[in-house]
C-alpha cells in the first residue's frame, strides 16, 4: 500500500512539474536533495521491486490456506479394457470398470464432476519459515530503497555545490575581463601618445581576447552544470535557477562529529542481504521432513458402459449418476531429496559467506572514504585561512604592475602576469568557501547522513 501511495506521488510529482514547466524554478540545497530522492527513475526500479518482495510475502502466506481443486468432464469413447501394469505416464488415458475380453468400436458417453480440498495441518515451520525469508526480500528491497534515495539526494546536492562553483567562475571571469580591458584601454592610450612600443598594445589586446575566452567557458560550464543538475531533480536547465542559502557564507567552523558508517544505508542494506541469505538456510533446515495432507473428495461420475458388456441408450452417461466421497490423510516423505537439500544448504552457506565478504569490504571502503573526506575537509579549511593572504598579496601586485606600468618601469609581460594572479587567486578565493562546504557534504556523504548538512547549508 505504501508502495502505490509513493508511485503516486512521483507521478503526481511529475505532473506538476510539467505544468510548471513555463516559469523559472529556485531551488534550493535541500529541495534539490528532497526532489532527486523522490523523482530519480533508479527509485522507482526500487520501489517496483519493494512492492514485489512486498507481494512474495503474501504468496508465501497462502500456504497456509487449503488447496481447493474442481473438475468437470465429458467425453464419448471405447471401453476396451485390458489387464496389466502400466508405468506412470501423462499420455494413454486411464480407464476404469471390468475387462470383458472383447475388442470392438462400440463408444458410450462418460462423464465426471468433482471437487477435492487438501490442507497441511502442520509442516514443523516450513511456512513460517518461508514467510520470514520473503519478509526479509523485503526488508532488503525497502533498504535498497533507502540506499538509492540516499544516493540520488547526495549526487544532487555535489550537482548543487558544482552549479554554484562554475557561477562564481563566471563572476571571477567577468570582473578579469574587465580589468583586461581596462588595461587595454591605458596600453592604447600609451601606444597612441608613442610611450610605448605597439607590440604592448597587441599583448593587452590578447590579453583581453583571452579573458574572453574564459568567460564564455566558464559560462559554458554553468550550462552544463545546470544540465547535471536537471538530471537529478526534474526541472528543465534553461528554468533552472539556486538558492544559495548560506553556501556562500563561511562555512561553520565546529568540527564535524565523527560517526560511525554503520547505519550508512548501504552498509544496511548489505546486512539485510545477509540476513535474507541466512533466512534461506533456515527455510532449508526444514524441507526435510514428511508432508502431511488431509483431504476430501467429493465427486460424481455417469458412464455408458454396462457391466455386462451392453451399454445405454443414446444419451446414457451424459450427465454424473453415481456419486462418492473420500475423507483421508496422506503421509509423503522425499527420502532421496536429502542429497539435493545438503547441496543446496551448501550452495547458501556460500552465497552467506559471500555476502559477509561484501560487508566487510563495504565497511572497509565506507571508512576509508570518512577518513579521506575528514582529510580533504581539514585541508579545505587551511586553504580557506590561507587566501585572504595570498587574495591581498596579489592585489597589491597588481597595483604596483600597473603603477610600474605606466611610470615606464615595467614591461607588458609583467602587467599581465600579476593580472593573471590576481584573476586565479579570486577564482580560488570564490572556491574556497564552497569546497569546505563541499568536503563536509563528502564527510556526511561517507558517514550516511546528509541532515547535518542540509541543516548548516539553510
Amino acid at each position: 500500500m505504501r508502495t502505490n501511495h509513493a508511485i503516486r506521488f512521483i507521478e503526481v510529482s511529475s505532473i506538476v512539474l510539467a505544468i510548471c514547466g513555463t516559469a523559472n524554478a529556485q531551488v534550493s540545497i535541500s529541495q534539490a536533495v528532497e526532489k532527486a530522492s523522490q523523482i530519480y527513475p533508479s527509485i522507482r526500479v526500487s520501489l517496483e521491486q519493494q512492492g514485489a518482495a512486498a507481494s512474495g510475502i503474501q504468496l508465501a502466506r497462502t500456504a497456509y490456506l487449503p488447496r481447493v481443486d474442481f473438475l468437470a468432464q465429458i467425453n464419448r469413447a471405447t471401453r476396451n479394457n485390458v489387464t496389466g501394469l502400466m508405468l506412470p505416464q501423462s499420455t494413454i488415458p486411464s480407464i476404469s470398470g471390468p475387462v470383458l475380453g472383447t475388442n470392438n468400436l462400440t463408444n458410450v458417453w462418460g462423464s465426471a464432476v468433482g471437487g477435492l480440498v487438501s490442507w497441511e495441518p502442520f509442516d514443523f515451520g516450513l511456512r513460517k519459515a518461508n514467510v520470514e525469508t520473503a519478509e526479509a526480500a523485503r526488508n532488503r528491497a525497502t533498504a535498497a530503497v533507502a540506499r538509492n534515495r540516499f544516493e540520488a539526494g547526495a549526487a544532487a546536492a555535489d550537482a548543487f555545490l558544482t552549479l554554484l562553483a562554475t557561477e562564481q567562475v563566471v563572476n571571477v571571469a567577468k570582473a578579469a575581463g574587465q580589468r583586461a580591458k581596462s588595461i587595454q584601454t591605458m596600453v592604447g592610450a600609451l601606444v597612441r601618445a608613442e610611450l610605448r612600443p605597439g607590440a604592448d598594445l597587441s599583448r593587452a589586446d590578447a590579453e583581453a581576447s583571452m579573458a574572453t575566452t574564459q568567460l564564455i567557458q566558464a559560462e559554458q560550464a554553468v550550462a552544463t552544470a545546470k544540465i547535471g543538475l536537471s538530471q537529478w531533480i526534474g526541472i528543465p536547465a534553461t528554468q533552472l535557477t539556486v538558492d544559495r542559502g548560506q553556501l556562500l557564507s563561511p562555512p561553520p567552523t565546529m568540527d564535524v562529529a565523527p560517526m560511525g558508517v554503520m547505519n550508512h544505508p548501504a552498509a544496511k542494506e548489505q546486512t539485510l542481504a545477509i540476513d535474507e541469505v541466512k533466512a534461506k538456510e533456515r527455510a532449508l533446515d526444514k524441507t526435510y521432513y514428511p508432508k502431511f495432507n488431509s483431504q476430501g473428495a467429493l465427486y460424481a461420475r455417469g458412464t455408458g458402459a454396462n457391466v455386462n458388456g451392453t451399454t445405454g441408450g443414446a444419451f446414457s452417461g451424459f450427465g454424473p449418476n453415481i456419486q462418492n466421497w473420500a475423507l483421508g490423510l496422506t503421509v509423503t516423505f522425499p527420502v532421496m531429496d536429502f542429497y539435493a537439500l545438503k547441496t543446496r544448504k551448501q550452495i547458501e552457506q556460500s552465497h552467506e559467506r559471500t555476502e559477509q565478504a561484501r560487508y566487510d569490504q563495504m565497511m572497509l571502503e565506507l571508512n576509508t572514504r570518512v577518513e579521506y573526506a575528514r582529510a580533504t575537509l581539514d585541508g579545505a579549511r587551511r586553504v580557506l585561512a590561507n587566501l585572504p593572504t595570498q587574495l591581498k598579496a596579489a592585489r597589491d601586485s597588481v597595483e604596483q604592475a600597473n603603477a610600474r606600468y605606466k611610470a615606464g618601469l615595467g614591461t607588458i609581460v609583467e602587467t599581465a602576469e600579476a593580472q593573471r594572479l590576481l584573476a586565479q587567486s579570486e577564482i580560488d578565493e570564490s572556491l574556497a568557501r564552497l569546497n569546505v562546504w563541499r568536503a563536509m557534504l563528502a564527510v556526511a556523504a561517507a558517514q550516511g547522513d546528509l541532515e547535518p548538512f542540509l541543516k548548516n547549508a539553510k
